[in-house]
């Protein structure tokens, strides 16, 4: 078992060589939860999460020999990049696996930290299978991703930091995925407090430590956005931990991790990617469970692709209102589409996109659907919009989907 003072021990070793983040208090997401909110900005390190606290610590630990050989990962990212960047500065060669669908953003930054990429296999177990057989035939040594002690005390370091700048700390909510995060924090944590308490959370389509613990047969989504956390299987020496130290592993669904990736940009004017997003999430979906509490929340991770961090803010903004579809039938004449943009624009709803629908309808010949995606303020807005029309004798109605 990892220990308080194996812990510390990582933190002296690491220390210069990965950054003390900031650890802040939210007064707005305070007063949006109910909860006392501190935010652990560990998408601030150099790779952008907090993986590199247990590579690093992992990599030190290495013989002289070893160190010659070279180490092998598999990772479905952010891993990846904390032993490829700090290998490369150690001087070890490194060769890290991939699942063959990781965020481009991820691949290319391991590969420009200076490690060898392998794409293999369709998520993390079949990359680290493997990764597995290339460490043997390679002769390579294994840097896990979760299940080492070096890493598990590396990663517990973060939980140092937070206790010493907010002692006062009730809560901590961690992302769960192979457990190494979770049971370092939750040694550190609870090994300064032990009457802290400490929360996982996974995601609904990959609950696999949730499951475990449970004793319930393991179920899987086909993705998720938090792919960071997409573990089939807990490790060996993390579950123990977790069983010991962790009160309680809460699910939160991939609505709730768009909707937290969202605030934390527009209210915090952060990036983070699902899993660091999943701490926010379950304080989201669980209001009455934090409420009133000193809660700290792990940003773990900041790589997210911007093509899917496009695509979640503009679902953010449809689910707020913000963005909304409207369809409006109207006669096919002339001057028609001007009266119905004219009551729009009377509303103060701004047309961002405008389609003609007068093929696959119902309608008579000379009737046509115009469907628009108007900016509105929020939901009560939209209505208005389609009460004004209404007015003016059109047939409106609200689109927006799920």
């Amino acid at each position: 078992m990892v220990s308080l003072t194996d812990i510390r021990d990582a933190a002296a070793a690491i220390d210069g060589a990965v950054a003390n983040t900031p650890c802040l208090h939210s007064r707005t997401l305070s007063d949006v939860t109910g909860a006392q909110v501190y935010l652990k900005f560990e998408n601030l390190q150099f790779t952008a999460a907090f993986k590199e606290r247990g590579a690093l610590n992992k990599l030190l630990s290495l013989t002289a020999e070893q160190r010659s050989a070279g180490v092998i990962a598999a990772s479905a990212g952010n891993h990846a990049q904390g032993v490829a960047y700090h290998a490369h500065r150690l001087g070890i060669p490194a060769v890290i696996v991939m699942p063959r669908l990781t965020p481009y953003v991820k691949v290319e930054r391991t590969r420009s930290h200076g490690g060898e990429v392998i794409l293999q296999g369709d998520n993390f177990d079949a990359s680290q299978l493997h990764a597995i057989s290339v460490a043997a035939a390679r002769g390579l040594v294994m840097v896990h991703p979760f299940d080492d002690e070096k890493i598990i005390a590396g990663q517990g370091t973060l939980a140092l930091e937070m206790l010493s700048a907010w002692p006062e700390l009730e809560t901590l909510i961690v992302p769960i995925g192979g457990g190494g995060l979770i049971a370092g924090v939750a040694t550190a944590a609870k090994g300064i407090n032990p009457g802290i308490e400490i929360v996982g959370v996974q995601t609904e389509r990959y609950a696999s430590m949730y499951r475990a613990l449970r004793g319930e047969p393991a179920a899987f989504g086909d993705n998720t956005i938090a792919e960071g956390i997409a573990v089939k299987t807990p490790g060996t020496l993390t579950m123990p931990i977790v069983r010991e130290l962790v009160d309680e592993i809460v699910l939160v669904s991939e609505g709730a991790l768009e909707q937290a990736i969202v605030m934390l940009l527009e209210i915090e004017k952060t990036v983070v990617e699902g899993a660091g997003a999943a701490g926010l999430a379950a304080l989201l979906a669980y209001p009455e469970r934090f409420k009133g509490r000193h809660v700290g929340l792990i940003l773990c991770g900041g790589n997210i692709d911007p093509l899917m961090l496009a695509d979640i803010i503009e679902r953010g903004m449809v689910r707020a209102g913000r963005l909304t579809r409207l369809c409006v039938e109207l006669t096919d004449l002339p001057g028609a589409l001007a009266a119905v943009t004219a009551c729009i624009a009377a509303s103060n709803a701004n047309i961002d996109e405008v389609h003609h629908q007068r093929k696959f309808t119902h309608l008579p010949v000379q009737s046509t659907v115009v469907e628009f995606v108007l900016q509105t303020r929020d939901h009560a807005h939209a209505a208005e919009v389609v009460a004004a029309l209404g007015a003016a004798g059109f047939k409106a109605r609200l689109e927006n989907g799920g």
